[in-house]
Parts: structure tokens; C-alpha cells; sequence
């Protein structure tokens, strides 16, 4: 029943910037972690930047200083603003939201298109 809603995807120049953002379609038990994925064509699915109900964030090293993870546990929502996008970044976003222990799921996305192109 529930589902993980995206958007904000889209095509951008190198240099420019998006924000995605991922909401819960209904109620859930509040996630340990929420977190982006994105998969490039050919490539296996890789992880982008994760957030905990701390707010303890972690990036991979080719996003780290251009991209930031927020999250509105209010409003079961996480988003990422991508700043000084490349072609590299070009993928697939999917987002995720993780809940361990009792009342444990693991939820994506269907993914967002996120193109960098001049």
C-alpha cells in the first residue's frame, strides 16, 4: 500500500542543479534511514547519499561537496539538492527508506531520470 512518490528529475546543463524529492504516498512507522541510489546505463545501482532518523548523513566520495541530503521525518520525506552537476552524474534516482527491528520494511522508489547534457 504504500508507495515512495519522486520528482524534481529532469535535464540540466553541466554546472546547474536539481532537487529531487521523495514523500511516502500514506502513513508509515518512521524509517531508520532514507537515502538516494542512482543507476547509470551499464551500470550497477550505487549508492548516492543516505540520511538516519539522526540525522547522520553519508555521501559517496564523487558527491561529497556538491550534493546534500536533507529529510522532513514530519512528512516521511527526503530529498537531495544536486549542485555543480556533471555527465557523470547522469543516472537513474531511486530513493529508499529503511526501517529496522519491529515493523521493518525497505521501500524504493521507481526512479527518477536525471540527465546532465549540454
Amino acid at each position: 500500500q504504500v508507495q515512495l512518490v519522486e520528482s524534481g528529475g529532469g535535464l540540466v546543463q553541466p554546472g546547474g542543479s536539481l532537487r529531487l524529492s521523495c514523500a511516502a504516498s500514506g502513513s508509515i512507522f518512521s524509517p531508520d534511514a532514507m537515502g538516494w541510489y542512482r543507476q547509470a546505463p551499464g551500470k550497477q545501482r550505487e549508492l548516492v547519499a543516505t540520511i538516519t532518523s539522526g540525522g547522520i548523513t553519508n555521501y559517496a566520495d564523487s558527491v561529497k561537496g556538491r550534493f546534500t541530503v536533507s529529510r522532513d521525518n514530519a512528512k516521511n520525506t527526503v530529498y537531495l539538492q544536486m549542485n555543480s552537476l556533471k555527465p557523470e552524474d547522469t543516472a537513474v534516482y531511486y530513493c529508499n527508506f529503511r526501517r529496522d527491528g519491529s515493523f521493518s520494511y525497505d521501500y524504493w522508489g521507481q526512479g527518477t531520470q536525471v540527465t546532465v547534457s549540454s
